[in-house]
């Protein structure tokens, strides 16, 4: 009696994963940059506040997602998009507040 042993390729898609990442990252980006110089036309404190609570609300959903094996790349990419949108958020705060 011979087995049939089934081998699966467990090796992670870094390439494809890695892009997925970037492009969510940009487009939350893009999202959270531009919806912030909106509400901060109305009043800063008002984004700031909006953003804390958007992040604090979605931080336990997303990050219960990061062992999916498709969806972690999401995770990722969404993580740094919003990092990288508050740091530019603050730097253009900072640009202004020099002038």
């Amino acid at each position: 009696m011979t087995r049939l042993i089934e081998v699966i390729d467990d090796s992670t898609p870094w390439a494809t994963g890695l892009t997925v990442a970037a492009f969510v990252a940009a487009v939350t980006a893009a999202a959270v940059v531009v919806l912030s110089l909106g509400l901060t036309r109305v009043h800063p404190l008002l984004a700031v506040g909006l953003n804390l609570v958007a992040v604090g609300g979605l931080a336990p959903t997303v990050w219960g997602w990061r062992k999916l094996p498709v969806w972690r790349w999401f995770v990722l990419g969404s993580g740094v998009g919003v990092a990288g949108a508050w740091l530019a958020l603050l730097a253009m705060a900072l640009v202004e507040f020099t002038r």
